[in-house]
């Protein structure tokens, strides 16, 4: 399966691809194309979460935070300037765990509903 997986997604890294695996291991090859394509448009690239991550450099933190879902903590970022700068750090350190966790979040979503 990994194989075929690879295939539907070249992009991803060894982590994110071992979570597809196996969250994927049981879907035949329609409902594993259906999955692919549902993921495809709901999947945050980590390298999107880097660039948006350091727009908070410039004054506008949070937009990172906002694009997985995290309206709230996004919009605390915004008015506390990324609290002081300290969570845009952390955040620009830890931008491909918070995209994993997002993605996981939405290939559970995604099999609830195949």
């Amino acid at each position: 399966m990994s194989k075929e997986l690879l295939r539907l997604f070249p992009e991803v890294d060894p982590a994110e691809l071992a979570s597809l695996n196996y969250a994927t291991a049981r879907l035949d090859g329609e409902q594993l194309s259906l999955f692919a394509s549902i993921y495809r448009s709901r999947r945050k690239d980590p390298q999107l979460l880097l660039i948006t991550c350091l727009i908070g450099f410039l004054g506008v933190s949070g937009i990172h935070r906002m694009l997985i879902g995290q309206i709230g903590l996004g919009l605390l970022y915004l008015f506390t300037g990324g609290l002081c700068l300290i969570g845009t750090i952390v955040d620009l350190l830890n931008y491909k765990t918070l995209a994993l966790k997002y993605n996981e979040k939405m290939m559970e979503e995604i099999l609830r509903r195949i």
